[in-house]
């Protein structure tokens, strides 16, 4: 399973957003400054994630957005089905080989478990304990 621009670019709003959790909103714009991305594209990848309830929008001259809920409470499986869709390496159906749909089956499963037991938290902790500020999300 490859995760898109959407879904990268999604987690990276999102632990934005969730690094300043309870200091107030924080603009499109700085997001993509900081981080070398399209303003443009983040605003078409934000209203999927408002529209969820996982971020708020703050109306005023120093509007943005927030999380609506603690970072700990996000995981990253919430973020990549809200913009990639269902998690599945592989399209299978009822007629595919018992033994191949039931290894589809276990690599699905273990790709949800570990993107549904790493929250926002862990991934903003895993970027402040030194690890590079650029990284790529491989599954």
């Amino acid at each position: 399973m490859k995760i898109s621009t959407k879904g990268r670019y999604g987690l990276t709003i999102m632990m934005e957003l969730g690094a300043k959790f309870g200091e107030g909103p924080i603009s499109l714009k700085s997001i993509a400054e900081k981080n070398g991305l399209s303003e443009h594209y983040l605003e078409q990848l934000i209203a999927p994630l408002r529209n969820a309830g996982m971020v708020k929008s703050i109306r005023g001259a120093y509007g943005g957005y927030v999380l609506s809920k603690d970072p700990e409470a996000i995981t990253a499986g919430d973020v990549i089905r809200v913009l990639e869709g269902p998690i599945s390496p592989v399209d299978f159906t009822e007629e595919d080989d018992p033994a191949k749909r039931d290894l589809w089956l276990r690599i699905r499963d273990s790709i949800a478990a570990v993107l549904d037991s790493t929250s926002l938290s862990d991934l903003i902790n895993f970027k402040e304990e030194g690890a590079p500020d650029s990284y790529m999300f491989y599954i």
